[in-house]
């Protein structure tokens, strides 16, 4: 049953327009559901996702900001957009080249929530 529930969540994900690859990761680093279109060392970037999400939030209350949500990566080829989804996941996606970096980062806090709020 979970695994069914990570699954759809991940495919949801993959749907969103200008998504590459995405993964459910936990807060510790644990990869729980992926799809990525090329090889890559799944366990260091399911660490070092949760790493970067954990550093902004961490940066985003010093300052006394205490709505951080997101972390964009822009590079030449693409993106990488790493979002809190609840107390205990988040959501790594890798963004093609051309995507409508709003739109997406809209798209993926909608089931961001709904991964926070079931699991």
């Amino acid at each position: 049953m979970l695994k069914d529930k990570i699954s759809g969540f991940v495919e949801k994900l993959r749907m969103i327009d200008g998504v590459s690859s995405c993964a459910l990761v936990s807060r510790d680093g644990i990869i729980a559901g992926k799809f990525f279109d090329s090889q890559l060392n799944e366990p260091w970037f399911g660490a070092l996702t949760a790493t970067i999400l954990a550093s902004a939030e961490s940066a985003a209350n010093i300052i006394r900001m205490h709505s951080m949500d997101s972390v964009i990566i822009q590079g030449n080829e693409g993106s990488i957009m790493v979002m809190g989804a609840g107390d205990n996941f988040l959501v790594a996606a890798i963004l093609k080249n051309r995507a409508d970096h709003t739109k997406a980062h809209d798209q993926i806090l909608m089931i961001a929530k709904k991964i926070g709020e079931v699991m």
